[in-house]
């Protein structure tokens, strides 16, 4: 039997490499001035940058918005937990 998962979508809205709206987020994993971790719906979404913020979180709509300067946005199809023999998301993420 194949398992049918209701998702939501998901999209990244960003404004002049700094104030967006990212939709389909399952999880804030962690978040500081330099680096925002996030569980999506199209896997783990890091952003780095510098002085970022969360400014609103809601989580029942799978919805964030953050500010700051956005220098980059980075994928993984890995789970957060999950560690692969080499490390790759250890590596992929620091």
């Amino acid at each position: 039997m194949e398992e049918v998962r209701n998702t939501r979508g998901h999209k990244i809205t960003l404004n002049n490499r700094g104030a967006g709206v990212i939709t389909g987020v399952n999880a804030v994993i962690s978040f500081d001035p330099n680096e925002v971790l996030l569980e999506t719906e199209q896997g783990v979404l890091l952003i780095k940058g510098t002085d970022l913020n969360v400014t609103k979180l809601t989580l029942d709509k799978g919805e964030v918005e953050v500010d700051g300067r956005v220098d980059s946005l980075t994928y993984s199809d890995l789970k957060p937990g999950l560690k692969d023999e080499n490390g790759l998301f250890n590596r992929l993420f620091k």
